[in-house]
């Protein structure tokens, strides 16, 4: 009878110390233990060395890291009628544990899910131009549509980030033509601009080479420089306009398609 009995202190014992040891829990510096009392909600406890009433109250862990999660590719229809895949990373953090714990049964598959639907429903509202260029403008309207959301959960969600836009192989070639187009256009009126303002340029060199009848003669003799240099076989020289016009003076009234008349000769009456 003693044995059982020293058997049975030593269980006591043994009993109360594992009970007493479980009673002291540690929560790391980013966590956070809400404690429920009989059922109820009690206090949010740590970081560091807490204690925890066996049988009497429980406590949930919550972790205050930001998390990094991956929202899965969803299909969407833009607003100009092009099918897309998108897919995103999101990034939250709790600020509240109490209303985590109490007021959503699992916060990380609520905002997953929020966010998915999220975005569907904003891409939907803008052209495929505007998902492609536009990913700045489009990250501050779901991460501010999706805070907005999950304030009464407690979380705060810091940045949604675009990920990939599969399109098509057909869309891929229709866009690729479209910037070809675009290309060209450009080209065409860059050219146009610089026809213009070289033609600007040569109407004021013509003005200024017009009061001045020996510049004239200066570029005459710079072009015949220039061509000198050429190594090819034929060389063009350039004519003067004055010695064109000083030929036509010298020819006067003998000059091709003028008849010869005397003045004394009777003139023919019709």
């Amino acid at each position: 009878m003693m044995i059982d009995f020293l058997y049975f202190q030593l269980l006591i014992v043994v009993l109360v110390i594992m009970l007493f040891t479980s009673m002291f829990r540690i929560l790391r510096e980013y966590e956070r233990g809400v404690i429920f009392l009989l059922g109820r909600f009690y206090k949010i406890k740590g970081p560091g060395l807490i204690l925890v009433i066996p049988f009497v109250q429980q406590m949930v862990r919550v972790d205050l890291r930001i998390i990094t999660m991956d929202i899965p590719s969803q299909d969407l229809i833009s607003r100009d009628n092009v099918t897309v895949r998108v897919n995103a990373v999101l990034y939250f953090r709790v600020l509240d544990p109490q209303k985590a714990i109490i007021n959503i049964e699992n916060y990380l598959e609520a905002t997953s899910q929020l966010a998915q639907t999220t975005m569907r429903s904003v891409l939907g509202q803008h052209e495929l131009d505007e998902i492609l260029s536009a990913r700045d403008t489009l990250n501050t309207d779901l991460q501010r549509i999706l805070d907005q959301s999950t304030d009464n959960w407690g979380i705060k969600v810091t940045a949604v980030e675009i990920k990939h836009v599969d399109l098509d192989e057909s869309m891929i070639r229709a866009i690729a033509r479209q910037a070809e187009a675009e290309r060209s256009r450009r080209a065409k009126v860059i050219h146009a601009t610089g026809e213009l303002e070289a033609s600007k340029q040569l109407l004021e060199a013509a003005r200024i080479l017009g009061q001045q009848p020996e510049a004239i003669q200066l570029r005459y003799l710079q072009t015949l420089t220039e061509v000198s240099s050429d190594n090819s076989k034929i060389i063009v020289f350039p004519l003067p306009m004055e010695l064109g016009r000083i030929l036509q003076e010298m020819a006067g009234p003998y000059a091709p398609g003028k008849e010869d008349k005397d003045p004394d000769s009777p003139t023919e009456m019709t």
